[in-house]
């Protein structure tokens, strides 16, 4: 039903996890997020960690039940004399890209943002909920319909 994500992406997020590299994404070379993916019912929830971004930071799109998730996590302003002492936080450019099913209704995601986590919605398409198949009968010439 979901999904995979972009290999690349994953291959990239693994090696900064192996060489402990935090590094600063740009537009074109854009960091990962983690990101988590649940079946609930008749939907799908995704959870995209995307701490001390401003909501208004967050784009996302669908195009050929392609998902792409970009943000851009930017430097606190504490004006001209501030000196940095220590920084560890990822700033720049982070994306995620997820390969979505036919399965899923890509024509009305729901998207909320709170507390640094972007918490994605997808429902289930009604053409992949399980159905009931009526089945009609022939019997010396007269229809009888069965339902299952």
């Amino acid at each position: 039903m979901l999904m995979r994500s972009e290999p690349f992406t994953e291959v990239n997020r693994l090696a900064q996890q192996l060489f402990g590299a935090t590094s600063t994404g740009t537009w074109s070379r854009p960091a990962t997020m983690p990101v988590d993916a649940i079946r609930n019912g008749d939907e799908f929830v995704i959870a995209l960690d995307l701490p001390g971004v401003d909501a208004d930071a967050i784009d996302i799109d669908v195009e050929r039940n392609v998902l792409t998730v970009r943000a851009e996590r930017r430097p606190i302003d504490l004006g001209e004399n501030a000196t940095v002492q220590l920084t560890e936080r990822p700033l720049g450019v982070f994306s995620r890209q997820l390969f979505l099913g036919d399965a899923l209704d890509t024509e009305h995601i729901n998207a909320a943002y709170d507390n640094g986590v972007l918490v994605l919605r997808i429902p289930i398409a009604e053409k992949a909920k399980p159905r009931k198949v009526t089945v009609a009968a022939h019997r010396h010439g007269e229809q009888k319909v069965i339902t299952s």
